[in-house]
Protein backbone atom coordinates (compact mmCIF):
# COMPACT_ATOMS: atom_id res chain seq x y z
CA UNK A 1 0.00 0.00 0.00
CA UNK A 2 1.02 3.61 -0.60
CA UNK A 3 0.98 6.62 1.70
CA UNK A 4 1.26 10.29 0.69
CA UNK A 5 2.71 12.87 3.10
CA UNK A 6 2.31 16.62 2.45
CA UNK A 7 4.27 19.10 4.56
CA UNK A 8 3.90 22.86 4.08
CA UNK A 9 6.20 25.47 5.52
CA UNK A 10 6.42 29.25 5.08
CA UNK A 11 8.18 29.19 1.70
CA UNK A 12 8.31 25.52 0.78
CA UNK A 13 5.95 22.65 0.02
CA UNK A 14 7.19 19.06 0.15
CA UNK A 15 5.37 15.89 -0.86
CA UNK A 16 6.66 12.38 -0.18
CA UNK A 17 5.24 9.04 -1.28
CA UNK A 18 5.94 5.83 0.59
CA UNK A 19 5.34 2.45 -1.04
CA UNK A 20 5.12 -0.43 1.45
CA UNK A 21 6.66 1.86 4.10
CA UNK A 22 9.61 2.75 1.86
CA UNK A 23 10.17 6.21 0.38
CA UNK A 24 9.70 6.00 -3.40
CA UNK A 25 9.14 9.59 -4.60
CA UNK A 26 9.76 13.09 -3.26
CA UNK A 27 8.60 16.41 -4.72
CA UNK A 28 9.66 19.88 -3.56
CA UNK A 29 8.22 23.25 -4.53
CA UNK A 30 9.62 26.59 -3.35
CA UNK A 31 7.61 29.79 -3.65
CA UNK A 32 10.60 31.73 -4.96
CA UNK A 33 11.26 29.17 -7.68
CA UNK A 34 9.28 29.41 -10.89
CA UNK A 35 7.96 28.93 -13.42
CA UNK A 36 6.82 25.33 -12.88
CA UNK A 37 6.02 22.65 -15.47
CA UNK A 38 2.30 22.68 -16.21
CA UNK A 39 1.85 26.42 -15.73
CA UNK A 40 0.35 28.28 -18.71
CA UNK A 41 1.49 31.81 -19.62
CA UNK A 42 0.67 34.54 -22.07
CA UNK A 43 3.94 35.13 -23.93
CA UNK A 44 5.32 37.73 -26.32
CA UNK A 45 7.95 36.76 -28.92
CA UNK A 46 11.11 38.81 -28.21
CA UNK A 47 13.68 37.22 -30.51
CA UNK A 48 13.89 34.51 -33.16
CA UNK A 49 17.14 32.67 -33.92
CA UNK A 50 16.65 30.53 -37.07
CA UNK A 51 20.07 28.85 -36.75
CA UNK A 52 19.01 27.37 -33.41
CA UNK A 53 15.40 26.86 -34.54
CA UNK A 54 14.38 28.66 -31.37
CA UNK A 55 12.43 31.69 -30.30
CA UNK A 56 12.77 33.51 -27.00
CA UNK A 57 9.64 34.70 -25.25
CA UNK A 58 8.79 37.17 -22.53
CA UNK A 59 6.43 35.41 -20.10
CA UNK A 60 6.42 38.19 -17.53
CA UNK A 61 9.33 36.86 -15.47
CA UNK A 62 13.00 37.82 -15.10
CA UNK A 63 14.29 35.26 -17.61
CA UNK A 64 12.90 34.77 -21.09
CA UNK A 65 11.54 31.32 -21.90
CA UNK A 66 12.50 29.49 -25.09
CA UNK A 67 10.42 27.58 -27.64
CA UNK A 68 11.84 25.16 -30.22
CA UNK A 69 10.51 25.85 -33.69
CA UNK A 70 10.52 22.30 -34.96
CA UNK A 71 8.07 19.99 -36.67
CA UNK A 72 4.59 21.44 -36.99
CA UNK A 73 5.61 24.57 -35.08
CA UNK A 74 8.03 25.58 -37.86
CA UNK A 75 5.08 26.10 -40.20
CA UNK A 76 3.35 28.62 -37.92
CA UNK A 77 5.52 31.49 -39.20
CA UNK A 78 5.96 32.99 -35.74
CA UNK A 79 7.00 36.64 -35.82
CA UNK A 80 8.66 39.03 -33.39
CA UNK A 81 6.10 40.75 -31.17
CA UNK A 82 3.51 38.01 -31.69
CA UNK A 83 1.47 36.92 -28.67
CA UNK A 84 1.22 33.22 -27.82
CA UNK A 85 -0.23 31.01 -25.11
CA UNK A 86 2.47 28.61 -23.91
CA UNK A 87 2.86 25.85 -21.34
CA UNK A 88 6.04 25.31 -19.31
CA UNK A 89 7.54 21.86 -19.93
CA UNK A 90 10.91 22.35 -18.18
CA UNK A 91 11.92 24.60 -15.30
CA UNK A 92 14.68 27.19 -15.48
CA UNK A 93 18.11 25.63 -15.09
CA UNK A 94 21.23 27.70 -14.43
CA UNK A 95 21.31 30.62 -16.85
CA UNK A 96 18.83 28.96 -19.18
CA UNK A 97 15.18 30.03 -19.01
CA UNK A 98 12.20 27.73 -18.94
CA UNK A 99 11.39 25.57 -21.96
CA UNK A 100 7.82 26.05 -23.20
CA UNK A 101 5.49 24.67 -25.84
CA UNK A 102 2.65 26.40 -27.65
CA UNK A 103 0.74 23.09 -27.72
CA UNK A 104 -0.56 23.60 -24.21
CA UNK A 105 -2.71 21.03 -22.42
CA UNK A 106 -4.90 20.88 -19.31
CA UNK A 107 -4.67 17.60 -17.37
CA UNK A 108 -7.46 16.04 -15.37
CA UNK A 109 -7.62 12.81 -13.41
CA UNK A 110 -9.35 10.80 -16.16
CA UNK A 111 -8.33 12.67 -19.31
CA UNK A 112 -6.17 15.47 -20.71
CA UNK A 113 -7.45 18.34 -22.86
CA UNK A 114 -5.14 18.89 -25.87
CA UNK A 115 -4.84 21.95 -28.09
CA UNK A 116 -2.53 20.63 -30.83
CA UNK A 117 -5.15 18.32 -32.35
CA UNK A 118 -8.87 17.53 -32.28
CA UNK A 119 -8.58 13.75 -31.92
CA UNK A 120 -9.54 11.26 -29.23
CA UNK A 121 -6.46 9.32 -28.11
CA UNK A 122 -5.69 6.88 -25.31
CA UNK A 123 -2.99 6.08 -22.79
CA UNK A 124 -0.62 3.39 -24.06
CA UNK A 125 -1.69 1.25 -21.09
CA UNK A 126 -5.25 1.04 -22.42
CA UNK A 127 -5.28 -1.97 -24.77
CA UNK A 128 -8.97 -2.93 -25.10
CA UNK A 129 -10.30 -2.02 -28.56
CA UNK A 130 -13.87 -2.56 -27.33
CA UNK A 131 -13.37 -0.02 -24.55
CA UNK A 132 -11.87 2.48 -26.99
CA UNK A 133 -14.87 2.06 -29.28
CA UNK A 134 -17.30 2.66 -26.40
CA UNK A 135 -15.44 5.80 -25.36
CA UNK A 136 -15.37 7.23 -28.88
CA UNK A 137 -19.11 6.67 -29.32
CA UNK A 138 -20.14 8.17 -25.95
CA UNK A 139 -17.63 10.99 -25.42
CA UNK A 140 -18.95 14.55 -25.44
CA UNK A 141 -16.00 16.42 -26.94
CA UNK A 142 -16.01 20.03 -28.22
CA UNK A 143 -14.85 20.19 -31.82
CA UNK A 144 -11.86 22.52 -31.40
CA UNK A 145 -9.93 20.47 -28.83
CA UNK A 146 -8.48 16.97 -28.51
CA UNK A 147 -8.90 14.57 -25.59
CA UNK A 148 -6.49 11.91 -24.34
CA UNK A 149 -8.06 9.27 -22.09
CA UNK A 150 -5.90 8.38 -19.08
CA UNK A 151 -5.59 4.94 -17.46
CA UNK A 152 -7.61 6.01 -14.39
CA UNK A 153 -10.66 6.52 -16.65
CA UNK A 154 -11.13 2.76 -16.77
CA UNK A 155 -12.29 2.81 -13.13
CA UNK A 156 -15.19 5.24 -13.62
CA UNK A 157 -18.30 5.67 -15.76
CA UNK A 158 -18.38 7.55 -19.06
CA UNK A 159 -20.64 10.13 -17.41
CA UNK A 160 -17.85 11.00 -14.95
CA UNK A 161 -15.37 11.30 -17.82
CA UNK A 162 -17.73 13.65 -19.67
CA UNK A 163 -18.20 15.74 -16.52
CA UNK A 164 -14.43 16.16 -16.28
CA UNK A 165 -14.19 17.11 -19.97
CA UNK A 166 -16.83 19.80 -19.38
CA UNK A 167 -14.80 21.13 -16.44
CA UNK A 168 -11.52 21.11 -18.40
CA UNK A 169 -13.16 22.83 -21.38
CA UNK A 170 -14.47 25.56 -19.09
CA UNK A 171 -10.90 26.12 -17.81
CA UNK A 172 -9.68 26.21 -21.42
CA UNK A 173 -12.17 28.93 -22.35
CA UNK A 174 -11.21 30.93 -19.25
CA UNK A 175 -7.53 30.77 -20.28
CA UNK A 176 -8.36 32.07 -23.77
CA UNK A 177 -10.51 34.89 -22.35
CA UNK A 178 -7.90 35.89 -19.77
CA UNK A 179 -5.23 36.00 -22.49
CA UNK A 180 -7.36 38.16 -24.80
CA UNK A 181 -8.19 40.65 -22.05
CA UNK A 182 -4.62 40.93 -20.71
CA UNK A 183 -2.28 43.56 -22.15
CA UNK A 184 0.96 42.03 -20.91
CA UNK A 185 2.75 38.71 -20.57
CA UNK A 186 2.09 36.73 -17.41
CA UNK A 187 0.58 33.67 -15.75
CA UNK A 188 -2.79 32.49 -17.06
CA UNK A 189 -3.24 29.12 -15.34
CA UNK A 190 -1.36 27.59 -12.44
CA UNK A 191 -1.59 23.97 -13.56
CA UNK A 192 1.93 23.33 -12.22
CA UNK A 193 0.82 23.10 -8.59
CA UNK A 194 2.62 20.15 -6.98
CA UNK A 195 -0.32 18.91 -4.90
CA UNK A 196 -2.59 18.91 -7.96
CA UNK A 197 -0.05 16.94 -10.00
CA UNK A 198 0.50 14.39 -7.24
CA UNK A 199 -3.24 13.84 -6.78
CA UNK A 200 -3.81 13.44 -10.53
CA UNK A 201 -0.83 11.18 -11.19
CA UNK A 202 -0.42 9.13 -8.02
CA UNK A 203 -3.77 8.87 -6.25
CA UNK A 204 -5.26 5.46 -6.98
CA UNK A 205 -6.84 2.51 -5.21
CA UNK A 206 -3.47 1.54 -3.71
CA UNK A 207 -3.15 4.77 -1.69
CA UNK A 208 -4.32 3.93 1.83
CA UNK A 209 -3.80 7.34 3.41
CA UNK A 210 -2.88 10.97 2.80
CA UNK A 211 -1.40 12.84 5.78
CA UNK A 212 -1.16 16.66 5.66
CA UNK A 213 -0.14 19.29 8.21
CA UNK A 214 -2.00 22.29 6.76
CA UNK A 215 -5.73 22.89 7.24
CA UNK A 216 -6.13 24.54 3.82
CA UNK A 217 -4.46 21.63 2.05
CA UNK A 218 -6.60 19.21 4.06
CA UNK A 219 -9.79 20.94 2.93
CA UNK A 220 -8.64 21.13 -0.68
CA UNK A 221 -7.76 17.42 -0.83
CA UNK A 222 -10.96 16.47 0.95
CA UNK A 223 -12.98 18.34 -1.70
CA UNK A 224 -11.02 16.52 -4.40
CA UNK A 225 -11.43 12.96 -3.12
CA UNK A 226 -14.92 13.05 -1.58
CA UNK A 227 -16.68 12.34 -4.89
CA UNK A 228 -14.09 9.85 -6.20
CA UNK A 229 -15.99 6.60 -5.63
CA UNK A 230 -13.12 4.45 -6.87
CA UNK A 231 -10.87 5.59 -4.00
CA UNK A 232 -10.73 4.23 -0.47
CA UNK A 233 -8.20 6.69 0.94
CA UNK A 234 -8.13 8.00 4.51
CA UNK A 235 -7.28 11.69 4.82
CA UNK A 236 -5.57 12.76 8.06
CA UNK A 237 -4.66 16.20 9.43
CA UNK A 238 -1.41 16.02 11.41
CA UNK A 239 -1.34 18.51 14.27
CA UNK A 240 1.67 17.26 16.23
CA UNK A 241 4.37 19.44 17.74
CA UNK A 242 7.25 18.10 15.61
CA UNK A 243 7.36 18.48 11.83
CA UNK A 244 5.52 15.91 9.74
CA UNK A 245 8.58 14.73 7.77
CA UNK A 246 10.64 14.45 10.95
CA UNK A 247 8.12 12.40 12.92
CA UNK A 248 7.66 9.91 10.06
CA UNK A 249 11.40 9.56 9.38
CA UNK A 250 11.20 11.12 5.91
CA UNK A 251 13.61 13.96 6.72
CA UNK A 252 16.36 11.48 7.55
CA UNK A 253 15.92 9.76 4.18
CA UNK A 254 15.97 13.08 2.30
CA UNK A 255 19.21 14.06 4.06
CA UNK A 256 20.81 10.86 2.74
CA UNK A 257 20.19 12.06 -0.83
CA UNK A 258 23.10 14.50 -0.46
CA UNK A 259 25.54 11.56 -0.44
CA UNK A 260 27.22 10.51 -3.69
CA UNK A 261 27.80 7.01 -2.36
CA UNK A 262 24.93 4.57 -1.72
CA UNK A 263 25.79 1.21 -0.18
CA UNK A 264 24.24 -2.06 -1.35
CA UNK A 265 23.25 -4.85 1.04
CA UNK A 266 25.43 -7.32 -0.89
CA UNK A 267 28.55 -5.33 0.07
CA UNK A 268 28.87 -3.36 -3.15
CA UNK A 269 28.01 0.30 -3.67
CA UNK A 270 27.14 2.87 -6.31
CA UNK A 271 28.57 6.36 -6.84
CA UNK A 272 26.26 9.04 -8.29
CA UNK A 273 27.91 12.03 -9.95
CA UNK A 274 26.05 14.92 -11.56
CA UNK A 275 27.57 16.93 -14.38
CA UNK A 276 26.12 19.72 -16.50
CA UNK A 277 25.65 17.35 -19.43
CA UNK A 278 24.46 14.17 -17.73
CA UNK A 279 24.24 12.07 -14.57
CA UNK A 280 26.73 9.19 -14.22
CA UNK A 281 26.32 6.20 -11.89
CA UNK A 282 29.27 3.87 -11.27
CA UNK A 283 28.63 0.39 -9.86
CA UNK A 284 31.35 -1.21 -7.69
CA UNK A 285 31.54 -4.68 -6.13
CA UNK A 286 33.18 -3.31 -2.95
CA UNK A 287 33.12 -5.95 -0.22
CA UNK A 288 30.92 -8.36 -2.15
CA UNK A 289 33.18 -11.41 -2.11
CA UNK A 290 30.53 -14.04 -1.52
CA UNK A 291 31.54 -15.94 -4.64
CA UNK A 292 34.91 -16.89 -6.07
CA UNK A 293 33.49 -16.57 -9.56
CA UNK A 294 33.88 -13.06 -10.94
CA UNK A 295 30.87 -13.37 -13.28
CA UNK A 296 28.59 -14.42 -10.39
CA UNK A 297 29.81 -11.54 -8.19
CA UNK A 298 29.31 -9.05 -11.01
CA UNK A 299 25.80 -10.35 -11.77
CA UNK A 300 24.64 -10.34 -8.14
CA UNK A 301 26.01 -6.83 -7.55
CA UNK A 302 24.56 -5.46 -10.80
CA UNK A 303 21.14 -6.97 -10.09
CA UNK A 304 20.85 -5.18 -6.75
CA UNK A 305 22.45 -2.05 -8.20
CA UNK A 306 19.78 -1.91 -10.92
CA UNK A 307 17.02 -1.69 -8.31
CA UNK A 308 18.96 0.85 -6.25
CA UNK A 309 19.87 3.02 -9.26
CA UNK A 310 16.22 3.24 -10.32
CA UNK A 311 15.11 4.14 -6.79
CA UNK A 312 17.80 6.79 -6.42
CA UNK A 313 17.02 8.28 -9.84
CA UNK A 314 13.36 8.65 -8.85
CA UNK A 315 14.08 9.95 -5.34
CA UNK A 316 16.66 12.48 -6.55
CA UNK A 317 14.45 13.42 -9.52
CA UNK A 318 17.29 12.98 -12.01
CA UNK A 319 16.37 13.69 -15.61
CA UNK A 320 17.93 14.06 -19.05
CA UNK A 321 20.76 11.67 -19.92
CA UNK A 322 21.74 9.12 -17.27
CA UNK A 323 24.58 6.63 -17.81
CA UNK A 324 25.08 3.57 -15.57
CA UNK A 325 28.48 1.88 -15.66
CA UNK A 326 27.68 -1.64 -14.47
CA UNK A 327 30.41 -4.16 -13.61
CA UNK A 328 31.41 -6.04 -16.77
CA UNK A 329 29.46 -9.25 -17.43
CA UNK A 330 30.13 -11.77 -20.17
CA UNK A 331 26.86 -13.70 -20.27
CA UNK A 332 24.04 -12.21 -22.33
CA UNK A 333 21.34 -13.75 -20.12
CA UNK A 334 22.86 -11.95 -17.11
CA UNK A 335 22.77 -8.65 -19.00
CA UNK A 336 19.15 -9.25 -19.99
CA UNK A 337 18.15 -10.01 -16.39
CA UNK A 338 19.80 -6.79 -15.17
CA UNK A 339 17.92 -4.81 -17.84
CA UNK A 340 14.66 -6.53 -16.88
CA UNK A 341 15.26 -5.60 -13.24
CA UNK A 342 15.90 -2.00 -14.27
CA UNK A 343 12.66 -1.87 -16.29
CA UNK A 344 10.72 -3.41 -13.41
CA UNK A 345 12.13 -0.87 -10.94
CA UNK A 346 10.86 2.02 -13.07
CA UNK A 347 7.29 0.67 -13.20
CA UNK A 348 4.92 3.27 -11.82
CA UNK A 349 7.33 6.14 -12.59
CA UNK A 350 5.28 9.04 -13.97
CA UNK A 351 8.26 10.52 -15.84
CA UNK A 352 8.70 9.04 -19.32
CA UNK A 353 11.81 6.86 -19.15
CA UNK A 354 13.60 5.05 -22.00
CA UNK A 355 16.20 2.41 -21.12
CA UNK A 356 18.65 1.40 -23.86
CA UNK A 357 20.45 -1.99 -24.07
CA UNK A 358 24.03 -2.48 -22.91
CA UNK A 359 26.49 -0.71 -25.21
CA UNK A 360 29.70 -2.29 -26.46
CA UNK A 361 31.48 -0.61 -23.54
CA UNK A 362 29.09 -2.22 -21.05
CA UNK A 363 27.19 1.02 -20.33
CA UNK A 364 23.43 1.42 -19.99
CA UNK A 365 22.00 4.71 -21.15
CA UNK A 366 18.73 6.07 -19.80
CA UNK A 367 16.75 9.03 -21.14
CA UNK A 368 14.32 10.32 -18.51
CA UNK A 369 12.06 13.28 -19.03
CA UNK A 370 13.01 16.17 -16.76
CA UNK A 371 9.89 17.83 -15.38
CA UNK A 372 11.42 19.69 -12.45
CA UNK A 373 14.74 20.38 -10.74
CA UNK A 374 16.75 17.60 -9.05
CA UNK A 375 16.21 17.30 -5.30
CA UNK A 376 19.83 18.29 -4.67
CA UNK A 377 19.16 21.78 -6.04
CA UNK A 378 16.84 22.37 -3.07
CA UNK A 379 19.14 21.00 -0.37
CA UNK A 380 22.71 21.55 -1.66
CA UNK A 381 24.79 24.49 -2.86
CA UNK A 382 28.33 24.90 -4.20
CA UNK A 383 31.02 25.13 -1.53
CA UNK A 384 32.91 28.41 -1.98
CA UNK A 385 35.85 27.16 0.12
CA UNK A 386 36.73 24.54 -2.47
CA UNK A 387 35.86 26.80 -5.43
CA UNK A 388 32.66 24.97 -6.32
CA UNK A 389 34.14 21.48 -6.55
CA UNK A 390 32.24 20.32 -3.45
CA UNK A 391 28.73 20.68 -2.06
CA UNK A 392 27.30 21.84 1.24
CA UNK A 393 23.78 21.81 2.60
CA UNK A 394 21.90 24.98 1.66
CA UNK A 395 21.56 27.46 4.49
CA UNK A 396 17.75 27.43 4.18
CA UNK A 397 17.74 23.64 4.50
CA UNK A 398 20.11 23.71 7.49
CA UNK A 399 17.73 26.17 9.20
CA UNK A 400 14.87 23.74 8.63
CA UNK A 401 16.86 20.87 10.16
CA UNK A 402 17.86 23.03 13.15
CA UNK A 403 14.21 23.95 13.66
CA UNK A 404 13.29 20.24 13.65
CA UNK A 405 15.90 19.54 16.34
CA UNK A 406 14.64 22.43 18.50
CA UNK A 407 11.07 21.15 18.16
CA UNK A 408 12.25 17.69 19.16
CA UNK A 409 13.96 19.07 22.28
CA UNK A 410 10.96 21.24 23.10
CA UNK A 411 8.64 18.26 22.73
CA UNK A 412 10.60 16.20 25.23
CA UNK A 413 11.01 18.93 27.85
CA UNK A 414 10.37 22.67 28.02
CA UNK A 415 13.92 24.01 27.75
CA UNK A 416 14.50 27.72 27.12
CA UNK A 417 18.26 27.67 26.42
CA UNK A 418 19.54 26.10 23.19
CA UNK A 419 23.22 25.90 22.19
CA UNK A 420 23.89 25.55 18.46
CA UNK A 421 27.26 24.74 16.92
CA UNK A 422 27.29 25.60 13.24
CA UNK A 423 29.83 25.18 10.46
CA UNK A 424 31.55 28.53 9.80
CA UNK A 425 30.55 28.21 6.13
CA UNK A 426 27.15 29.65 7.16
CA UNK A 427 28.47 32.61 9.20
CA UNK A 428 28.04 35.11 6.37
CA UNK A 429 24.34 34.29 6.07
CA UNK A 430 23.69 34.89 9.76
CA UNK A 431 25.83 38.04 9.86
CA UNK A 432 23.59 39.49 7.13
CA UNK A 433 20.44 38.97 9.22
CA UNK A 434 20.68 37.44 12.71
CA UNK A 435 16.96 38.04 13.24
CA UNK A 436 16.16 36.36 9.95
CA UNK A 437 18.02 33.27 11.17
CA UNK A 438 16.08 33.28 14.46
CA UNK A 439 12.80 33.64 12.59
CA UNK A 440 13.65 30.78 10.23
CA UNK A 441 14.34 28.36 13.10
CA UNK A 442 11.24 29.65 14.93
CA UNK A 443 13.18 30.36 18.12
CA UNK A 444 10.49 32.53 19.73
CA UNK A 445 10.58 32.09 23.52
CA UNK A 446 14.07 30.52 23.37
CA UNK A 447 17.52 31.88 24.18
CA UNK A 448 19.80 30.84 21.35
CA UNK A 449 23.57 30.52 21.82
CA UNK A 450 25.43 30.18 18.53
CA UNK A 451 29.06 29.14 18.06
CA UNK A 452 30.77 28.80 14.68
CA UNK A 453 33.11 25.83 14.28
CA UNK A 454 36.01 25.78 11.82
CA UNK A 455 36.57 22.03 12.09
CA UNK A 456 34.87 19.53 9.81
CA UNK A 457 31.59 19.61 11.73
CA UNK A 458 28.67 17.84 10.03
CA UNK A 459 26.93 21.17 9.35
CA UNK A 460 25.42 21.71 12.82
CA UNK A 461 24.77 20.37 16.31
CA UNK A 462 21.88 21.35 18.61
CA UNK A 463 22.21 20.86 22.36
CA UNK A 464 19.75 21.82 25.14
CA UNK A 465 21.31 23.71 28.06
CA UNK A 466 19.83 22.24 31.25
CA UNK A 467 22.22 23.26 34.02
CA UNK A 468 23.33 26.73 35.07
CA UNK A 469 26.98 25.72 34.67
CA UNK A 470 26.32 24.85 31.00
CA UNK A 471 24.60 28.17 30.37
CA UNK A 472 27.46 30.04 32.06
CA UNK A 473 29.98 28.41 29.72
CA UNK A 474 28.15 29.43 26.54
CA UNK A 475 26.58 32.78 27.53
CA UNK A 476 29.11 34.72 25.42
CA UNK A 477 27.53 33.13 22.31
CA UNK A 478 24.00 34.45 23.07
CA UNK A 479 22.49 36.08 19.95
CA UNK A 480 19.02 37.01 21.19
Amino acid sequence: MKEIFIERRREILRVAIKNNDRLSDCFIEEEKHGPFPGQIYKAVVKNIIPALKSTFLDIGLEKNAYLYLEGKFEKRNIKKGQELIVEVVKEELGQKGAKVTSAFSIPGRYCVLLTDNCDISFSSKIKSQEYKKQIREALNKPNEIGIKIRTAAGQVSIDEINQEIEKLYKQYRQILEKSSYSNKAGLLYNGGDTIGKVLRDNLDGLVSSIIVDCQEDFQRINNYIKDKKELNTELQLYEGHRSLFDIYGIEKEICLLKNERVNLSCGGYIIIENTEAMHVIDVNSGKNVGSNLRETTAFETNLEAARTCARQIRLRNLGGIIVIDFIDMQKENHKNKVLDELHKAFEGDKNKTIIYPFSQLGLVQIARRRKSLPIESYILEDCKQCKGHGKKLKFSYVCMLIKNEILKVDNESRIADIFIQLNSHYKKFIDESPQGFLDSIEAKGKRIYLKFIEEDLENFKVEPMIFKSQIEEVKKYLIN
